[in-house]
């Protein structure tokens, strides 16, 4: 059954102001530029403000200063895009399973589940695992000995979480992710390689977001924390003994190495890598590609390349200069030619 809300209803709990129609009804949300009545929208990157005087959205959400050229009912705000993340959720269709233990699911034994838990088919629960009210545990997970799961957190289907494994409340972890598997410790002794024991946890604090077919070992010796609000997308490896710090995102394919330390409030983008046993400060942003090689000690926005990590205004300065290069050189070579010519002439 489709849902419909008034635009009322959908901003009843929020710091917005209507213009327009509040009884308007909205029955799903769309992009500005291919809007449909009876849509939502939003606006917020200035590249998108020459579609508006011709959106067909039934609504749109934006700050006051693009009100001017709005041709429906809009939704003022401060921070349209948070503004729709709170808008789009009443609209999720995600399937809500039902309370309880699936007949394939395989329990331990000493296990403490909430009644109000749902256990999905083909999961194995190990001994001594605790499952909190609300908590979600997707087809074919496995949760390994005296783990713990907190209330309303999710597991989707096929996600492993080792022994000892602490997940704080509301915490999503999305299909394929591996919690807790061995770190990457070996000792060379008479040319061959020998397995350290990974004696830690992994610790999930709450409201943490962990995509797709990340990795996430569990400590060697002290635990790997990820610290409560953190978000991480797809394809992140999180080396042994590593903190992430409160309210931290970190875009795709990034690998962070053993002991780093990433601090609160930072971003990170794809494909970056940190060098293990760094300490990365609170409210620094790192550049897609970037190899943190070293410490980063200061706020900021930081980026590697030609010469190693430095900061991106440094980069953007040093790529423009890179780009000019064989402009240079070409004067270069000029001035040495008419540099030898002046001599040539000065000694004759």
């Amino acid at each position: 059954m489709r849902k419909t809300y008034t635009l009322s209803q959908l901003t009843q709990n929020l710091e917005v102001t209507i213009k327009g129609d509040a009884q308007c009804v909205i029955e799903g949300v769309c992009t500005i530029q291919d809007a449909q009545p009876g849509r939502i929208t939003f606006l917020m990157n200035p590249l998108y403000k020459k579609y508006l005087p011709t959106t067909q959205a039934s609504a749109v959400i934006m700050t006051v200063e693009d009100f001017e050229n709005c041709p429906t009912n809009a939704l003022i705000c401060r921070d349209p895009y948070y503004t729709y993340a709170q808008i789009a959720a009443f609209f999720d269709d995600r399937p809500q399973p039902t309370a309880g233990i699936h007949p394939t699911a395989v329990i331990g034994q000493h296990c403490q589940i909430h009644s109000s838990a749902s256990i999905g088919a083909n999961c194995v629960i190990n001994d001594n695992v605790r499952i909190d009210a609300g908590a979600i545990i997707g087809a074919g997970c496995v949760v390994g000995e005296f783990s713990e799961i907190g209330e309303s957190s999710r597991l989707d289907a096929n996600v492993t979480l080792y022994h000892k494994i602490t997940v704080g409340k509301r915490v999503v972890v999305a299909s394929g992710t591996v919690i807790g598997s061995d770190g990457f410790g070996i000792a060379k002794h008479q040319g061959i390689w020998h397995k350290v024991p990974q004696l830690g946890r992994v610790i999930i604090e709450d409201n943490v977001e962990i995509g797709s077919n990340c990795s996430i070992d569990r400590g060697a010796i002290d635990d790997t924390v990820i610290e409560q609000g953190a978000k991480l997308d797809n394809l992140i490896q999180v080396g042994h003994n590593v903190r992430i710090g409160r309210s931290t995102a970190i875009a795709g394919c990034v690998g962070i190495s053993g002991s780093t330390t990433i601090g609160n409030n930072c971003l990170v983008g794809g494909q970056s890598g940190f060098a293990g046993h760094i300490t990365v400060a609170d409210n620094v942003a790192v550049t897609g590609g970037t190899e943190v090689s070293k410490s980063i000690r200061e706020p900021g926005v930081y980026s590697s390349g030609l010469g190693g990590l430095v900061t991106n205004l440094e980069r953007r300065k040093n790529t423009a200069r890179f780009q000019r290069l064989e402009t240079l050189y070409t004067r270069v070579k000029e001035l040495e030619q008419a540099l030898t010519e002046l001599t040539e002439k000065k000694n004759t």
